[in-house]
């Protein structure tokens, strides 16, 4: 099965973790660069009233379910996608294969100190995974030119940006034409430890994320 849901006016492929490794394995032999996102309920949130944003969101390759809260806001009840979605199987299929075929990766953060989060955490799960480069990414100081040239003179095979939304998806709109890496993916902070002051305090935060998104789901069937 093979289908696109819309949640929040953004639409997301609605696909097995086995078909969407396929998609993005094929990803990986193409070029220009693709891309591929993790759609948030946080994210989902925040992009809300960004109309041009979720425009040129529709031009992105695969936008995954990062939470089965999400599929379930579109009324999906398939056992097998929402148990992949909540054991993000997708993620792990994907940097098992990075680590296995020796791809270069650059990792985009927000601050040193997720950076390191990042970077510990992968040689951690996947030691050897070939990390060329690793940057900081801010709203406030935008030094998009500098970044690319690093990225592209890495010669990278894939970027992991475990940004924020709109952060992240802003970053790789307006930089996709410029960029020679053969894929993109928008993790968010969600599934890897970066940016997060404690696990107590991360999990009262996604609660209150997902009860206004499903409050916000509510009122739109309603109406």
């Amino acid at each position: 099965m093979n289908s696109k849901i819309s949640v929040l006016d953004i639409d997301i492929d609605n696909c097995s973790a086995k078909e969407a490794m396929k998609k993005t394995m094929e990803y990986m032999d193409t070029e220009p660069v693709n891309i591929v996102e993790m759609a948030t309920v946080g994210g989902l949130m925040q992009m809300d009233d960004m109309r041009q944003l979720k425009e040129d969101m529709s031009g992105f390759d695969l936008i995954l379910a990062g939470d089965k809260t999400i599929l379930e806001a579109a009324d999906i009840t398939d056992r097998k996608f929402l148990q992949e979605t909540e054991g993000h199987v997708f993620l792990k299929m994907f940097m098992r294969y990075l680590h296995k075929n020796h791809k270069r990766i650059y990792l985009l953060v927000e601050s040193e100190e997720e950076g390191q989060e990042f970077f510990d955490y992968l040689q951690r799960y996947y030691y050897g995974l070939q990390v060329i480069g690793l940057a900081k990414v801010s709203a406030q100081d935008q030094a998009d030119d500098m970044l690319v040239n690093d990225i592209n003179g890495g010669e990278v095979d894939c970027i992991l940006a475990a940004l924020k939304s709109p952060l992240q998806e802003e970053f790789i709109v307006r930089n996709r034409s410029l960029l020679d890496a053969r894929l993109w993916l928008g993790l968010g902070k969600e599934y890897i430890p970066v940016g997060k002051t404690g696990i107590g305090q991360g999990k009262i935060t996604q609660y209150i994320e997902k009860f206004f998104f499903k409050k916000e789901i509510e009122k739109r069937k309603r109406n």
